[in-house]
């Protein structure tokens, strides 16, 4: 099932994340605009607009997180590899996301500094 899922997910954020998507959007957008007059813009003829548009985004919610949460884990795995196979560097590092934002901001702090001493040493 999560196989299906994750590529039924690429597949569709791929396809939906398209300019063509997009300009079907547009002219569904259009062509529902035009039709106003027809129908008198009756509360009906709003809600066919608003009742799709709040389902695709609902759905399209779920897609989008999955391949965010896809893409993220593999940059998150590369990163680690690099960092395991330079030499020099932290191998705490590879498990950064597990800190709280705490000892994030810290983390950050530190470097801020480190590069502050380093640009300082630089221009002399």
């Amino acid at each position: 099932m999560n196989e299906v899922f994750r590529r039924f997910a690429r597949y569709t954020s791929d396809l939906l994340g398209s300019s063509w998507a997009f300009c079907a959007a547009v002219v569904i957008v259009v062509i529902w605009g035009f039709t106003g007059p027809y129908f008198h813009y009756s509360d009906a003829w709003q809600l066919v607009i608003n009742t799709s548009t709040t389902i695709i985004t609902f759905l399209m919610v779920f897609l989008i997180q999955n391949t965010q949460n896809r893409d993220s884990r593999a940059i998150h795995l590369k990163l680690d590899e690099l960092i395991k196979a330079a030499r020099g560097a932290r191998n705490s590092m590879i498990d950064l996301d597990q800190l709280s934002d705490e000892e994030l901001r810290q983390l950050e702090a530190e470097y801020k500094r480190l590069c502050g001493r380093r640009a300082g040493k630089s221009k002399t």
